[in-house]
Protein backbone atom coordinates (compact mmCIF):
# COMPACT_ATOMS: atom_id res chain seq x y z
CA UNK A 1 0.00 0.00 0.00
CA UNK A 2 1.20 3.50 -0.85
CA UNK A 3 0.65 6.51 1.41
CA UNK A 4 0.11 10.19 0.75
CA UNK A 5 -0.15 11.81 4.18
CA UNK A 6 -0.83 15.53 4.33
CA UNK A 7 -1.04 17.96 7.20
CA UNK A 8 -3.94 19.88 5.69
CA UNK A 9 -6.10 19.03 2.68
CA UNK A 10 -4.13 17.83 -0.38
CA UNK A 11 -1.02 19.81 0.50
CA UNK A 12 1.65 21.07 -1.88
CA UNK A 13 2.17 17.90 -3.94
CA UNK A 14 -1.05 17.52 -5.99
CA UNK A 15 0.83 16.40 -9.12
CA UNK A 16 2.61 13.73 -7.12
CA UNK A 17 -0.70 12.57 -5.69
CA UNK A 18 -2.16 12.14 -9.16
CA UNK A 19 0.93 10.26 -10.37
CA UNK A 20 0.55 7.78 -7.51
CA UNK A 21 -2.71 6.60 -9.07
CA UNK A 22 -3.25 4.84 -12.39
CA UNK A 23 -5.11 6.55 -15.23
CA UNK A 24 -8.89 6.29 -14.85
CA UNK A 25 -8.42 5.66 -11.12
CA UNK A 26 -11.40 5.68 -8.80
CA UNK A 27 -11.04 6.38 -5.09
CA UNK A 28 -13.40 6.51 -2.14
CA UNK A 29 -13.71 9.67 -0.05
CA UNK A 30 -14.03 8.77 3.65
CA UNK A 31 -15.79 11.67 5.46
CA UNK A 32 -16.26 10.16 8.91
CA UNK A 33 -13.68 12.10 10.95
CA UNK A 34 -16.11 15.02 10.56
CA UNK A 35 -19.26 13.14 11.61
CA UNK A 36 -19.50 15.17 14.83
CA UNK A 37 -20.32 18.37 12.90
CA UNK A 38 -23.78 19.68 12.10
CA UNK A 39 -25.29 17.97 9.02
CA UNK A 40 -25.40 21.12 6.88
CA UNK A 41 -21.80 22.06 7.64
CA UNK A 42 -20.69 18.47 7.16
CA UNK A 43 -22.37 18.25 3.76
CA UNK A 44 -20.87 21.53 2.54
CA UNK A 45 -17.31 20.77 3.74
CA UNK A 46 -17.36 17.26 2.30
CA UNK A 47 -18.56 18.60 -1.04
CA UNK A 48 -15.59 20.98 -1.11
CA UNK A 49 -13.24 18.12 -0.16
CA UNK A 50 -14.48 15.88 -2.95
CA UNK A 51 -14.23 18.71 -5.48
CA UNK A 52 -10.63 19.35 -4.43
CA UNK A 53 -9.66 15.77 -5.29
CA UNK A 54 -11.81 15.50 -8.42
CA UNK A 55 -10.30 18.77 -9.60
CA UNK A 56 -7.06 16.85 -10.14
CA UNK A 57 -8.82 14.64 -12.67
CA UNK A 58 -9.34 11.81 -10.20
CA UNK A 59 -12.69 10.01 -10.10
CA UNK A 60 -14.02 10.23 -6.53
CA UNK A 61 -17.06 8.74 -4.83
CA UNK A 62 -18.37 9.17 -1.31
CA UNK A 63 -17.46 6.22 0.93
CA UNK A 64 -19.42 6.83 4.13
CA UNK A 65 -18.39 4.18 6.64
CA UNK A 66 -21.70 4.50 8.50
CA UNK A 67 -23.33 2.61 5.62
CA UNK A 68 -21.06 -0.33 6.41
CA UNK A 69 -21.32 -0.54 10.19
CA UNK A 70 -21.52 -4.25 10.91
CA UNK A 71 -20.99 -5.04 7.20
CA UNK A 72 -17.27 -5.62 6.88
CA UNK A 73 -17.59 -8.11 4.01
CA UNK A 74 -19.56 -5.59 1.94
CA UNK A 75 -17.01 -2.88 2.68
CA UNK A 76 -14.14 -5.15 1.68
CA UNK A 77 -15.84 -5.85 -1.63
CA UNK A 78 -16.18 -2.12 -2.18
CA UNK A 79 -12.57 -1.41 -1.22
CA UNK A 80 -11.39 -4.14 -3.59
CA UNK A 81 -13.11 -2.31 -6.46
CA UNK A 82 -11.24 0.95 -5.77
CA UNK A 83 -7.70 2.16 -6.46
CA UNK A 84 -7.49 3.89 -3.12
CA UNK A 85 -9.20 5.99 -0.48
CA UNK A 86 -8.89 9.58 0.71
CA UNK A 87 -9.56 10.07 4.44
CA UNK A 88 -10.39 13.62 5.47
CA UNK A 89 -9.44 15.33 8.70
CA UNK A 90 -11.57 16.04 11.74
CA UNK A 91 -11.56 14.18 15.03
CA UNK A 92 -9.20 11.19 15.04
CA UNK A 93 -11.12 9.35 17.76
CA UNK A 94 -14.39 9.64 15.83
CA UNK A 95 -12.65 8.34 12.72
CA UNK A 96 -11.11 5.46 14.66
CA UNK A 97 -14.56 4.46 15.97
CA UNK A 98 -16.00 4.49 12.44
CA UNK A 99 -13.13 2.35 11.20
CA UNK A 100 -13.73 -0.26 13.86
CA UNK A 101 -17.52 -0.31 13.51
CA UNK A 102 -17.24 -0.79 9.74
CA UNK A 103 -14.23 -3.11 9.82
CA UNK A 104 -12.12 -0.76 7.71
CA UNK A 105 -9.29 -1.10 10.23
CA UNK A 106 -9.11 -4.86 9.65
CA UNK A 107 -9.39 -4.44 5.88
CA UNK A 108 -6.55 -1.93 5.67
CA UNK A 109 -4.23 -4.08 7.77
CA UNK A 110 -4.72 -6.98 5.33
CA UNK A 111 -4.34 -5.11 2.04
CA UNK A 112 -1.43 -6.56 0.07
CA UNK A 113 -1.87 -4.48 -3.09
CA UNK A 114 1.21 -2.36 -3.72
CA UNK A 115 -0.80 -0.18 -6.09
CA UNK A 116 -3.50 0.74 -3.52
CA UNK A 117 -3.29 4.32 -2.26
CA UNK A 118 -4.15 5.46 1.26
CA UNK A 119 -4.34 9.24 1.13
CA UNK A 120 -5.55 11.63 3.76
CA UNK A 121 -4.82 14.60 5.95
CA UNK A 122 -4.71 15.48 9.65
CA UNK A 123 -6.91 12.91 11.45
CA UNK A 124 -6.87 10.79 8.30
CA UNK A 125 -3.10 10.42 8.73
CA UNK A 126 -2.95 10.45 12.55
CA UNK A 127 -5.15 7.35 12.79
CA UNK A 128 -2.36 5.30 11.17
CA UNK A 129 -0.09 5.80 14.21
CA UNK A 130 0.45 2.95 16.74
CA UNK A 131 -1.22 4.84 19.61
CA UNK A 132 -3.66 7.74 19.69
CA UNK A 133 -3.02 8.82 23.28
CA UNK A 134 -0.88 11.78 22.24
CA UNK A 135 -3.86 13.13 20.30
CA UNK A 136 -6.09 13.80 23.31
CA UNK A 137 -4.45 17.21 23.60
CA UNK A 138 -5.75 18.42 20.21
CA UNK A 139 -8.74 16.08 19.72
CA UNK A 140 -11.51 15.44 22.23
CA UNK A 141 -11.68 11.65 22.80
CA UNK A 142 -15.11 11.91 24.45
CA UNK A 143 -16.88 12.95 21.23
CA UNK A 144 -18.89 9.91 20.17
CA UNK A 145 -21.52 10.54 17.47
CA UNK A 146 -22.23 6.81 17.15
CA UNK A 147 -23.99 4.35 19.47
CA UNK A 148 -20.67 2.96 20.64
CA UNK A 149 -19.20 5.18 23.38
CA UNK A 150 -15.89 3.34 23.68
CA UNK A 151 -12.74 5.43 23.32
CA UNK A 152 -10.25 3.54 21.15
CA UNK A 153 -6.69 4.47 22.10
CA UNK A 154 -4.89 2.21 19.63
CA UNK A 155 -4.23 3.40 16.12
CA UNK A 156 -3.89 1.19 13.07
CA UNK A 157 -0.12 0.89 13.45
CA UNK A 158 0.46 1.20 9.70
CA UNK A 159 3.19 3.78 10.39
CA UNK A 160 5.60 3.46 13.30
CA UNK A 161 5.51 7.01 14.61
CA UNK A 162 3.07 9.65 15.84
CA UNK A 163 1.93 11.88 12.98
CA UNK A 164 1.77 15.51 14.17
CA UNK A 165 0.02 17.79 11.63
CA UNK A 166 -0.40 21.59 11.67
CA UNK A 167 3.05 22.06 13.26
CA UNK A 168 4.12 25.71 13.44
CA UNK A 169 1.34 26.59 11.00
CA UNK A 170 -1.35 29.24 10.70
CA UNK A 171 -3.87 26.80 12.15
CA UNK A 172 -5.96 26.96 15.35
CA UNK A 173 -4.56 23.58 16.42
CA UNK A 174 -0.91 24.60 16.09
CA UNK A 175 -0.53 25.49 19.78
CA UNK A 176 -1.97 22.12 20.81
CA UNK A 177 0.49 20.39 18.48
CA UNK A 178 3.39 22.02 20.33
CA UNK A 179 2.06 20.40 23.50
CA UNK A 180 1.76 17.06 21.70
CA UNK A 181 5.42 17.32 20.70
CA UNK A 182 6.35 17.74 24.36
CA UNK A 183 4.11 14.80 25.30
CA UNK A 184 5.83 12.59 22.74
CA UNK A 185 9.29 13.65 23.92
CA UNK A 186 8.40 13.07 27.57
CA UNK A 187 6.97 9.60 26.83
CA UNK A 188 9.70 8.57 24.34
CA UNK A 189 7.21 8.30 21.47
CA UNK A 190 8.76 8.54 17.97
CA UNK A 191 7.07 11.33 16.03
CA UNK A 192 7.18 13.40 12.86
CA UNK A 193 5.96 16.98 12.70
CA UNK A 194 4.30 18.14 9.48
CA UNK A 195 3.52 21.74 8.63
CA UNK A 196 0.39 22.66 6.68
CA UNK A 197 1.26 22.20 3.03
CA UNK A 198 3.83 19.49 3.74
CA UNK A 199 3.24 15.88 2.79
CA UNK A 200 4.81 12.56 3.75
CA UNK A 201 4.87 10.14 0.82
CA UNK A 202 5.58 6.42 1.22
CA UNK A 203 5.78 4.25 -1.89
Amino acid sequence: MKYYLSSYKIGNEPKRLKKMLPKMARIGYVPNAFDYAEPKVRKERNKVGIEEISGLGIDVEMLDLKRYFGKEAALKKKIDSLNGIWVRGGNTFVLRQAMRLSGLDNILKKICRKDFLYGGYSAGACVLSPSLRYLQIADDPTITPYKSKEVIWTGLGLIDYAFLPHYKSDNPESVAIDKEVEYCKKNNIPFKTVRDGEVIIIE
